[in-house]
């Protein structure tokens, strides 16, 4: 039987009615023979979303987003391994942060294509074709990694690995198509603040496991490399059975139109379109000074003796310094600098995996600690730019203090430590509560029948942004900060601080293009007392029927506009 879109999303009393086949098509009904209608409870605002989660475990209609979400979170800690096990070979090998770098080059270039790519063909084809093509490319990024030979030149070694992280690259972004468009595809548009809370538990998740599997890569690799590969490509495996066989291949296609390249680069949806490049600017605030100089820099040993002490063995000098060919004491990793925290590799992978935690619970966590005390859920553009402005902080006092402290001009260890697990914590929360935001407004601000589209747009600025960040912190951390001697490298505390400066400037100019999104019609208020932006919204415009209620979705209500996402002669001649 066919069942029309509008009876399948009764809304009584706070419960809503989905077919179990979750098609996207709004328009001509979907099908779903020989299934029942599944009725599904949805909590109240104030419910505990792990156990929203476990309600929709036990839901066949909801089975779907079970499955992805379950594949998607136990591939992303294979996908925070493969950079931890990548980043610290290589800096055992003696690669600088810059050719470290440029091995996630086409890993993050990647994701820029891919995420247009994967967009179509899951509109096409079906988020079952993306997500088990991106588990199988990860299990095959992992395969070529085994053949990184140590007596290979540093132009060959670097040329192969960046080659296996491209597939890598491929393979998360692919898998990611899934996992963030599912979330729209069982929620139904009166819902938002329910979508909100599905949304940032899926990514909380993410982020938290990414985070274990930055540690378990670390611990793997210190007992050996092959060692590490091959555990993660277990863990791949695994989750290959139930993509393949739990997934109806429909599942996430367009039934009434294709797909096309021409839908991929519609820009008439102006809310998303402003949103992706303020995504750009953001994720690399983060990537400037995370992804490949802060472990560098927790690697890098003190400059004291380096060049200077003799020794007859590697134990003679300082943690993650070497005994050279010339009897002095050098640095394991010349191109990586002096003057960092010297951490064993396992302490390393510890410490960003703890970041990455943190950052993923906050994720879960924020419409219910944050935004929903705040009266911020579900949140708009206003929302954004308040928490994209306090996201400049962290990293702006960082960089001064890194310049300006005697605690790491007389290397305290203790001190330095003290400080930059503070600022981790403090950038965590911060960025971690915007990412949420932005996660919601995306998978919001999408037209459903063509979110899985509109979702591989949006991360394919994501995608800019972390090659952005990546390329230019491999930079400035090579080459900003004055040499020490041949022995020891540059400066390594100038440099981070460096890669702050940047960071903070990206969370700058995020914030200022959130600006132009055509959202704020609630206002912005910071708790139940105190509005800071008033909204526009009155009673009259209430009555005005479901028109001005979907129109609400983004936008002004007050003139009855339809907004640009949501304009059906837009969408026709786009």
């Amino acid at each position: 039987m066919t069942v029309p879109l509008s009876d399948s999303k009764r809304i009584e009393d706070e419960q809503f009615v989905l077919p179990s086949s979750l098609l996207l098509d709004k328009t001509e009904g979907v099908g779903m023979d020989g299934l029942d209608e599944t009725k599904v409870s949805l909590d109240q605002p104030t419910s505990h979303p792990k156990k929203s989660f476990m309600k929709a475990a036990r839901s066949k209609a909801l089975r779907p987003f079970v499955i992805i979400s379950s594949s998607y979170l136990l591939f992303t800690i294979t996908d925070g391994a493969i950079r931890m096990i990548v980043l610290l070979h290589a800096y055992n090998k003696n690669f600088s942060a810059l050719q470290v770098a440029f091995m996630f080059t086409l890993y993050e270039l990647a994701g820029v294509f891919t995420n247009l790519a994967a967009g179509v063909m899951g509109a096409r084809w079906g988020i079952k074709l993306t997500l088990v093509s991106g588990l199988a490319l990860q299990l095959f990024s992992y395969g070529l990694l085994f053949g990184w030979k140590d007596e290979w030149t540093r132009t060959q070694a670097i040329v192969y690995v960046t080659i296996a992280q491209m597939f890598a690259g491929i393979a998360k972004d692919l898998t990611k198509l899934g996992g963030k468009t599912v979330t729209k595809l069982v929620t139904p548009e009166e819902q938002e603040t329910q979508l909100f809370k599905l949304v940032s538990l899926l990514t909380g998740f993410k982020n938290s496991l990414k985070g274990v599997g930055y540690f378990v890569g670390s611990l793997l690799i210190q007992i050996k490399y092959e060692l590490a590969l091959a555990v993660m490509m277990g863990l791949i495996v695994l989750a290959m059975p139930w993509a393949i066989l739990g997934l109806d291949s429909s599942l996430g296609t367009t039934k009434s139109k294709n797909a096309s390249w021409r839908d991929v680069f519609c820009f008439d949806n102006h809310n998303l379109n402003v949103l992706s490049i303020a995504r750009l600017f953001l994720f690399a605030s983060r990537d400037f000074w995370f992804e490949v100089p802060l472990p560098f820099f927790l690697r890098s040993p003190s400059c004291d003796g380096l060049g200077i002490d003799m020794c007859a063995m590697d134990s003679d000098c300082t943690t993650n310094a070497v005994c050279g060919a010339q009897g002095f004491c050098e640095n394991l990793n010349v191109g990586g600098g002096c003057g960092g925290l010297a951490m064993d590799r396992v302490i390393v992978g510890a410490f960003l995996g703890g970041y990455i935690i943190l950052y993923g619970q906050v994720q879960s966590w924020t419409p219910q600690l944050v935004t929903g005390p705040l009266r911020q859920t579900p949140p708009n553009k206003l929302t954004e730019v308040l928490w994209g402005s306090l996201n400049c902080l962290p990293t702006l006092v960082a960089a001064i203090v890194l310049q300006g402290s005697d605690m790491f001009d007389s290397y305290d260890v203790s001190g330095m430590t003290a400080f930059l697990v503070t600022v981790i914590i403090a950038f965590a929360v911060v960025f971690a509560i915007n990412s949420s935001i932005h996660s919601f407004l995306v998978v919001n601000y999408a037209a459903k029948e063509k979110v899985a589209v509109s979702v591989g747009l949006y991360y394919m600025s994501n995608a800019m942004g972390r090659l952005f960040g990546t390329l230019g912190s491999g930079l400035l951390y090579t080459y900003v900060g004055e040499k020490v001697n041949d022995y020891s490298g540059n400066d390594a505390v100038a440099a981070l601080a460096a890669c702050f400066f940047a960071g903070t400037a990206c969370s700058a100019i995020a914030a200022l293009i959130t600006v132009k999104i055509d959202d704020h019609k609630v206002g912005l208020k910071c708790g139940p007392c105190w509005t800071i932006v008033p909204g526009t919204e009155d009673a009259d415009d209430e009555e005005e029927g479901v028109q001005d209620d979907i129109s609400g979705k983004v936008g002004d209500t007050k003139d009855a506009k339809v907004p640009h996402d949501l304009d059906e002669e837009s969408k026709r001649t786009c």
